[in-house]
């Protein structure tokens, strides 16, 4: 089944054809919350596609376009959005980010499970374009540990890393998630 990709899946939730199609899972949370720790563990215990999204971003040393990202400069990148070819963008630091429709409806329709690994305000526009999607909102244990893991990255600014704490404040206080696991728990490492 060809599908188009700005629409959505071709089925809804009650489908008796939904079985044949793979899951949407969406990890979101901010950046040092542990996402690509929880998602490197999911890799080893279930097959899934990786989706890999366009950011507007230079490309740090030892990254290959296609691999950790899509490289694309800013125009392509609204040309992308603006022609409904991104399931979900954000601007994030200056640099735009988001995940390329069809390879993820393609995926699904193939029976495929498909992995976001994206933040908050991409998976609130997933969930509400994909209602059924899972989507998993972690949270580190504590905000002064936010702050060392984010420091122990060596490329972010004091400046960024009060915007992204202020950020993680209000997502959380603001309920984006219903419910939130700090990723230390997931780990098994608290009570």
């Amino acid at each position: 089944m060809a599908l188009d990709s700005v629409n959505a899946l071709p089925f809804s939730k009650s489908s008796p054809d939904r079985a044949a199609f793979g899951r949407l899972i969406v990890v979101s949370g901010p950046s040092g919350a542990g996402k690509s720790t929880i998602v490197n563990a999911l890799a080893d215990r279930h097959p899934f596609f990786f989706s890999i999204s366009a950011t507007t971003r230079t490309a740090r040393p030892g990254e290959t376009d296609g691999v950790e990202y899509h490289f694309v400069d800013r125009d392509e990148f609204v040309r992308m959005r603006d022609t409904g070819r991104l399931l979900e963008w954000a601007e994030y630091s200056g640099n735009l980010y988001g995940t390329p429709r069809a390879p993820v409806l393609e995926r699904i329709a193939a029976g495929d499970d498909v992995l976001l690994d994206i933040e908050v305000m991409g998976a609130v526009q997933v969930k509400a374009s994909f209602p059924e999607a899972l989507t998993v909102f972690l949270t580190p244990p504590t905000l002064e540990e936010l702050e060392r893991r984010l420091r122990s990255r060596g490329d972010t600014s004091p400046e960024d890393i009060g915007r992204r704490r202020m950020n993680h404040v209000g997502q959380v206080v603001c309920g984006v998630h219903r419910r939130t696991q700090s990723s230390k728990d997931a780990h098994g490492e608290r009570p």
